[in-house]
């Protein structure tokens, strides 16, 4: 009898040690469907995309709504995400805030939750790419005959993504600033105001006063935005001051005499 539960015991846990190894595989395989899907989202592949899809997909969103079914998803990638070869969405993962939920069924994995954060990054032609956008995003994985599909999703919490200010303040001598001072016509803004205080400038518009650093001598820059003012020179006297948005030129402002 002894014998008999020994075996018995040794038999049941080969069967749960072969059982885990099992669901660590297919772990592994969900994962990487998961990271080929998005990889396929960031180059506006849609049919690759739709590899991943089962027919009976939901997809909500809180502000696009619900989309249910793998054709009107199909079209919704193709209308919004990829409709305009000018202009695309790049989605980046928050390493530190994706988790991944294993779903079982009497020990038997058939699906995976992964949950986290993401940033969006808009790419359009002839401009330097930015961050854009953050949101949450929580999709079911299922195993459908023996392949790894994103049945469900969830993606909400929508919003801009906070600045991280990179660029570096230097010092300039207090004095140098002075040629920067003065009035410079804005089509968007009316007329901008830039005073010199210390080694920093005040930049006056719409009755706001905003504080900008040197970056160079004669570039500056906001910390809570990614703004960058520069200033041009015409036989030592500063005729403009170009603005910079993300890195992309928005406007040129004329110095007013």
């Amino acid at each position: 009898m002894k014998k008999y539960t020994f075996t018995l015991f040794i038999l049941l846990s080969s069967f749960m040690i072969i059982s885990a190894q099992n669901n660590d595989a297919l772990i592994k395989e969900g994962v990487k469907s998961d990271s080929l899907f998005w990889v396929a989202y960031n180059k506006c592949n849609v049919n690759e995309m739709m590899r991943f899809i089962p027919n009976d997909v939901e997809f909500y969103h809180d502000k696009g709504g619900i989309t249910k079914g793998g054709s009107d998803l199909k079209i919704t990638f193709q209308k919004n995400l990829c409709g305009n070869e000018n202009f695309r969405l790049r989605r980046e993962a928050i390493d530190t805030t994706v988790r991944v939920f294993p779903m079982k069924k009497d020990n038997k994995l058939y699906g995976l939750i992964i949950s986290g954060d993401h940033y969006f990054y808009i790419n359009e032609t002839g401009k330097k790419e930015f961050r854009d956008g953050l949101a949450k995003f929580t999709d079911l994985w299922t195993l459908e005959n023996g392949e790894w599909k994103m049945s469900r999703v969830l993606s909400y919490d929508h919003g801009p993504a906070p600045y991280l200010n990179e660029r570096k303040e230097i010092k300039l001598n207090p004095g140098s600033t002075k040629i920067y001072h003065g009035k410079y016509n804005s089509i968007k803004n009316g007329v901008i105001t830039i005073e010199p205080k210390d080694s920093v400038l005040h930049l006056v518009a719409g009755g706001k006063t905003m504080i900008i650093y040197p970056e160079t001598q004669n570039k500056f820059f906001m910390k809570e935005k990614d703004l960058v003012f520069e200033f041009i020179k015409e036989k030592n006297k500063v005729t403009k001051m170009k603005v910079y948005e993300n890195g992309n030129l928005i406007e040129e402002n004329q110095a007013i005499e």
